[in-house]
């Protein structure tokens, strides 16, 4: 074994790593970087941890590496671009699992022995843990059930829903104050166990009602859980390190989901109550009526239209990801670009299924960073745009958000590509997007609707170019 204080140094540049590491992913030039940083660190850590606080049982540990490295390494190899939203969700759920199960192993500890207010204190840890990490283990599965489509994207709202999670709120601080109370004598460990189930059914009820296009806050917003779960296990453990690197996750998540909810023009708690896809209380229609007649587009008109544009907006959304049709749009950007069209891309905070979605989807296709920009950098600009080519994204560019009060998807900013001389919609039918909300754009006199898989149209429009 290794000395404390190599431990301590240890977990010191660790958690400076990681600090580094959060700072690389905010740009999109350091994010391969900062996830350096990250891997690093966590060796660091767990080397660590392996050689300076584990005492026996080296052979179950090794096993436990060698079986979740194994499964991690598949899942890693085989999960596609478009399955990432709920790849990262599942692993959500798997640290919120984690400090349930560290907290009631914590609990039947027979070596423990706290006596007073640390006894006190350390039971509220396991309780504080057990119920965060309950919360974050059901809601993370339900949200990947939403992501995956195994779980349907509307929200369920049941009547005194509200009321429903104040009682399992009340419920849950009335059975923490039992199993401080019982623990302290000896017992305690059925009201932990209802707590649990309480905790479970709230993480359940609160994704449920979610709406389908609020997904990407819901992942943020889980990711900050499993850092707040990951820290209470820390205090159950009595690790610094894992205190500090929980925190640094809880926080972080919890400012990205703040951010988010600004950029949507939305309240974090209104998220909680009730997603996009809701108004008034009820689910957004999925069958919307049409407003008029759409004026469809072939792949070779489309790519006569990008010869002759000077400007080029690309919009992206969550059906290029599906058709994998990245790469592709690459190479028609790059051989507009060639031509001495400038072409941009603008990216909505909520597009695809998880923050940064898009962004990494084309840095996967290696489309430079200094042509991708946000929403608000570009949004002025559409007056002076020549084409703007919208890609499987529907919402993001809905123009009722702004003009229709009674829409349910009302305030939410989104990419106003209507202003510009042209807008070239690329879907495969006339279906409503993850909000469920029709949208007007595709029937103005200005928009051409591209229909059929992205990338096979994508690519003849390339092959025309």
């Amino acid at each position: 074994m290794i000395s404390a204080g190599v431990v301590t140094a240890a977990y010191i540049a660790a958690t400076i790593l990681f600090i580094l590491a959060l700072g690389g992913l905010s740009n999109q030039e350091t994010a391969r970087r900062g996830n350096w940083y990250g891997i690093t660190g966590m060796a660091i850590a767990l080397l660590a941890t392996i050689f300076g606080k584990v005492t026996d049982h080296y052979g179950l540990l090794v096993g436990a590496l060698l079986i979740g490295g194994s499964i991690g390494l598949v899942l890693a190899r085989r999960v596609q671009m478009t399955q990432m939203p709920e790849l990262v969700a599942i692993l959500h759920s798997l640290v919120g699992l984690a400090a349930v199960a560290v907290g009631y192993a914590t609990f039947m500890d027979p070596e423990a022995h706290f006596l007073g207010v640390e006894l006190t204190i350390h039971n509220i840890e396991i309780y504080l843990g057990v119920l965060i990490g309950a919360v974050t283990f059901s809601g993370s599965v339900i949200a990947f059930g939403k992501l995956s489509g195994r779980v349907t994207g509307n929200p369920m709202l049941l009547p005194a829903r509200h009321w429903m999670n104040l009682a399992l709120l009340l419920g849950a601080i009335w059975f923490g104050r039992e199993f401080v109370l019982q623990s302290a004598a000896g017992g305690g460990m059925t009201p932990l166990i209802v707590m649990t189930v309480l905790a479970l059914l709230f993480g359940i009820h609160m994704v449920m009602a979610i709406g389908g296009a609020d997904m990407p806050v819901v992942v943020s917003m889980l990711n900050s859980y499993s850092g707040w779960a990951a820290s209470a296990t820390g205090f159950m453990l009595s690790n610094d390190l894992l205190i500090v690197t929980g925190a640094l996750v809880g926080s972080s998540g919890a400012i990205l989901s703040y951010i988010m909810c600004r950029a949507m023009n939305r309240k974090f708690l209104n998220v909680i109550a009730g997603g996009f896809g809701t108004g008034g209380g009820k689910a957004a229609s999925s069958d919307g009526e049409e407003q008029g007649e759409v004026v469809p587009i072939n792949p070779q008109e489309t790519a006569e239209l990008l010869n002759n544009a000077k400007e080029v907006m690309i919009i992206p959304g969550y059906g290029m990801a599906v058709a994998q049709a990245q790469h592709t749009v690459f190479e028609i950007t790059r051989v507009l670009r060639e031509k001495g069209v400038n072409v941009r891309f603008g990216i909505h905070p909520v597009a695809g299924r998880m923050p940064g979605h898009m962004n990494v989807l084309l840095a996967e296709a290696r489309v430079p960073y200094d042509i991708v920009f946000e929403m608000d950098e570009v949004n002025e600009d559409f007056p002076k745009v020549d084409v703007s080519i919208v890609i499987g994204a529907n919402d993001i560019v809905n123009p009722s958000a702004l003009t229709d009060p009674d829409s349910p998807i009302a305030g939410m900013p989104v990419l106003e590509c209507w202003k510009g001389e042209t807008s070239i919609v690329l879907k495969r039918s006339m279906a409503t997007g993850y909000a469920g909300v029709q949208n007007p754009l595709f029937f103005l006199e200005n928009t051409r609707m591209l229909f059929g898989d992205a990338k096979a149209t994508l690519d003849e429009v390339l092959k025309d170019l």
